[in-house]
C-alpha cells in the first residue's frame, strides 16, 4: 500500500482552558506570594519575592517543595536547621500555608481587565470555558464563588489536588475536557501566565497562549505595570515573551484582553489543517 489514511481536524476551537491567578483574577498573581514568605519565615528562613514566584503555577505543596530546593533557599535552610529541608518539613509548611492562603484569597479575587469580554467573545464563537489552577479544591471553594459574584464563572474547573498530580502533568486539562465533553485536544487552547501553564497545555496536546504582563512573570500590580515607561515595558515584554516562546507557547499576549486576536489566528490555522 502506497498511501495511508490520516485524519485531519478542520473544525474550530471548542474549548479554552484558562488559568486563574495572573490570567483571569489577581493581576500580578500576588495572593500566593505573601503566604509562602510567611510560612518560610515561621521556620526561620527568609525568602525573597523572587524565590516565592519562581515555581509559580505548580500545585501549592509542589510549589513549597520547589522553593525549598532553590539553591539559595536550600543553603539558608541548612544554615538555620543544620540539615536539608525534608518532606516532613514540606508537609508541615503546607499545613500552615493552606489557612494562610484561604485567609487572603478573597482579597485577591478581582477580575483582570478584559476577562469578562474575552469569555463573552469565546462563548459567542461556541468555545466552552474550562480552567486549571495551582490552588487546591479547598482554596478554590473560596475563589470560585468570589469570581462568580464578579460575573466570571467557567463552565468547568478542576483543582490541583483533584487528581494524582497537578501541572505540568496534563491530567487537569483532560478532566476539563471530559467534563466539557470536548475532543479532540487540538480543538482546545490553554491560556496562562506561567511557564508551567504552557508546559501543561503542550503536554495535553493543546494550543497555548502565554500571558506576559498581567501575571507572575512580570509580577506587578496593574497600577505598577501601567506606570512603567514605554521602553521598560517593551523590554520586559520582550524578555517574558522570549521565555514563553522558548517554553513552547504558540502565541504570547500582554493579557487576556488581547487573547481574541491569538484565538482568531489559531482558528485560521486549524482551518488549514494545522495541529499544535
Amino acid at each position: 500500500m502506497e498511501f495511508v489514511f490520516r485524519r485531519s481536524y478542520r473544525g474550530g476551537l471548542k474549548a479554552a482552558i484558562l488559568d486563574w491567578a495572573g490570567t483571569t483574577v489577581d493581576y500580578g498573581s500576588f495572593a500566593p506570594t505573601a503566604a509562602f514568605i510567611r510560612v518560610f519565615a515561621s521556620h526561620g528562613v527568609t525568602i525573597e519575592l523572587a524565590h516565592a514566584r519562581a515555581p509559580m503555577g505548580l500545585m501549592k505543596k509542589d510549589h513549597l517543595r520547589a522553593i525549598a530546593r532553590l539553591p539559595e533557599v536550600a543553603a539558608r535552610w541548612q544554615a538555620a536547621h543544620g540539615r536539608p529541608c525534608t518532606e516532613g518539613d514540606v508537609n508541615a509548611m503546607f499545613a500552615e500555608f493552606v489557612p494562610l492562603q484561604i485567609e487572603v484569597l478573597a482579597d485577591y479575587a478581582g477580575l483582570i481587565p478584559g476577562t469578562l469580554e474575552a469569555v463573552r467573545d469565546f462563548r459567542a464563537q461556541g468555545i466552552k470555558i474550562g480552567s486549571t489552577t495551582g490552588y487546591t479544591r479547598e482554596m478554590m471553594n473560596v475563589l470560585v464563588p468570589e469570581a462568580r459574584r464578579k460575573g466570571y464563572e467557567p463552565d468547568a474547573w478542576v483543582a490541583a489536588n483533584d487528581l494524582p498530580a497537578g501541572r505540568p502533568y496534563p491530567w487537569m486539562v483532560y478532566r476539563n475536557l471530559i467534563e466539557l465533553g470536548i475532543f479532540p485536544a487540538e480543538a482546545c487552547v490553554k491560556i496562562g501566565d506561567t511557564l508551567v501553564d504552557i508546559e501543561e497545555g503542550l503536554n495535553a496536546g493543546l494550543w497555548t497562549i502565554g500571558v506576559a504582563l498581567s501575571g507572575n512573570e512580570l509580577g506587578l500590580t496593574q497600577a505598577e505595570a501601567e506606570a512603567l515607561s514605554p521602553d521598560t515595558r517593551a523590554t520586559r515584554r520582550q524578555e517574558i515573551t522570549a521565555r514563553m516562546q522558548q517554553a513552547g507557547a504558540h502565541f504570547v499576549v500582554d493579557g487576556i484582553w488581547q487573547a481574541g486576536a491569538a484565538v482568531s489566528a489559531i482558528q485560521a490555522r486549524l482551518a488549514q489543517g494545522e495541529r499544535p
